[in-house]
């Protein structure tokens, strides 16, 4: 009995590989460093870079203006104060909770297959969170004379922070989740610095790599620090892959707002992020391994364990939307019931339900596996899913506040050019940052990898060090 489970297990392993066959320490750490290391700039790396370079240069542009003009050039009134500046701060925070969940949950977890994928997903939420930070501050208009609401530091005005506000409770969440998500990626970093120093045969790239290295040399007293460090890490960044959204609903969960005052608000933002996270890791990765010919390093099991994770959040969200309702029904408040009747059947209807279908109907496309197992299917479907959490937020921020107690003082939400550019911006400074990740640092964790064969036999060329990574 047990010769047929270990079979049909091995049968399982051969069928949905975490690595493609054929792979020897020497291949995976060739494969992975090339991209680095190699002289040449891909003719679609560059494109890609002049792309994020433009949307860099756009986002300058429409933060100089606003600071100089103020949020007027905005599309924000009276009552909609809130519009494309929090939509896009939620919806970026939402995008890194896939690497934090990645790098330090499934770690804890020993879920073999996120080694492939936990690197890049680790750059991704960090160039996300870079992404958001700025939206809570400009939002003010004016941040120098708004900081001290926001920061606890001293100040000749004698202002503090009210403490009793979420928005208080973002500054630090954010900032935690921001510090513990950079020296996490670092520190997974170091061995991989490692090799690429006793890969390089630049002096400039020798020196850059080594000193980033910190001094790594593989020995047994450094993967003890390196293990303990991780531990200590992933330890710190589980609790945040569920508090820092939650704190960031307790912006809209503790006010009054019709639409907004509901209990279910945490565990349904904390889904949602992970739901939006992942899609984008896909949005990534389905390129990348095609462009750079990783196939073997990011396989179909990555992809197939992805869309089950985004199946299983999307349920969560859709579950949600219902208790959204319900709740609503359920109060007999005449605020909440017409809030619902007005996302439903007002103006914005379109959005309401466009989300609706995708988070809730599209998503039962993932139960079949020949849609999880094919990568044309599941790029498109993943750029939807963003799409769709992306109008979530604007449905929550937007029909809440534009139709509010007073009916005189209604009004419609447009969002102007400097609203667009900003968000468009926000993508240039993400894609800038991330194809510079992409050329100087290894975007696939080698060690980790190299860890999957342990008994492949090593082939090392001649000059070629091994002691970044242990061996």
């Amino acid at each position: 009995m047990a010769q047929h489970v270990h079979a049909q297990q091995s049968a399982t392993t051969l069928e949905h590989p975490v690595i493609g066959p054929g792979q020897d320490y020497e291949s995976i750490t060739e494969a992975v460093s090339e991209i680095p290391l190699g002289k040449r700039y891909p003719f679609g790396w560059i494109i890609g870079l002049l792309i994020g370079l433009a949307g860099l240069g756009a986002l300058q542009l429409a933060i100089g203006y606003l600071l100089l003009k103020g949020i007027y050039i905005w599309g924000n009134n009276v009552p909609v104060g809130w519009a494309f500046d929090i939509i896009n701060f939620v919806w970026w925070i939402g995008i890194g909770h896939a690497g934090t969940l990645i790098s330090a949950i499934l770690m804890l977890f020993k879920q073999q297959w996120r080694m492939s994928i936990a690197r890049f997903a680790e750059a991704m939420t960090i160039f996300a969170v870079a992404c958001a930070a700025m939206f809570p501050l400009l939002h003010t208009g004016r941040p120098w004379l708004a900081a001290y609401w926001l920061f606890p530091y001293p100040n000749t005005m004698g202002l503090w922070p009210q403490f009793r506000s979420p928005l208080i409770w973002d500054v630090f969440a954010v900032s935690t989740y921001a510090t513990v998500s950079v020296v996490f990626w670092i520190v997974g970093l170091i061995p991989d610095l490692a090799t690429m120093r006793d890969r390089a045969t630049s002096n400039v790239k020798r020196m850059v790599f080594g000193t980033l290295a910190l001094g790594w040399r593989g020995s047994a007293r450094h993967w003890h620090r390196y293990e303990v460090a991780s531990l200590i890490l992933a330890g710190l960044s589980t609790p945040l892959v569920l508090s820092v959204h939650s704190v960031v609903s307790f912006d809209f969960a503790v006010s009054v707002i019709p639409g907004w005052h509901a209990t279910i608000f945490p565990p349904y933002f904390v889904a949602g992020a992970i739901y939006s996270g992942f899609g984008m890791v896909l949005t990534l990765a389905i390129p990348i391994r095609a462009y750079y010919k990783l196939e073997h390093l990011i396989t179909m099991k990555h992809i197939d364990n992805m869309a089950k994770v985004m199946l299983a959040t999307g349920l969560i969200v859709a579950y949600g939307y219902a208790m959204e309702a319900f709740f609503g029904w359920y109060s007999a408040n005449q605020y909440e019931r017409f809030m619902l009747w007005n996302r439903m059947t007002g103006p914005y209807a379109w959005s309401y339900w466009l989300l609706i279908f995708i988070n809730a109907v599209l998503i039962h496309v993932l139960w079949f596996k020949s849609v999880r197992y094919n990568l044309k299917y599941m790029f498109v479907l993943s750029l939807i899913v963003n799409l769709a959490m992306w109008l979530e937020r604007f449905v929550i921020i937007v029909t809440s506040l534009h139709r509010d107690f007073v009916v005189s003082s209604w009004d419609m939400y447009s969002p102007t050019a400097w609203d667009f550019m900003m968000f468009g911006g926000t993508m240039g400074l993400f894609i800038t940052l991330f194809f510079l990740f992409m050329k100087f640092v290894p975007m696939i964790s080698i060690f980790e990898v190299r860890t999957l064969l342990p008994e492949a036999k090593v082939h090392v060329p001649h000059g070629h060090d091994t002691h970044g990574s242990g061996h």
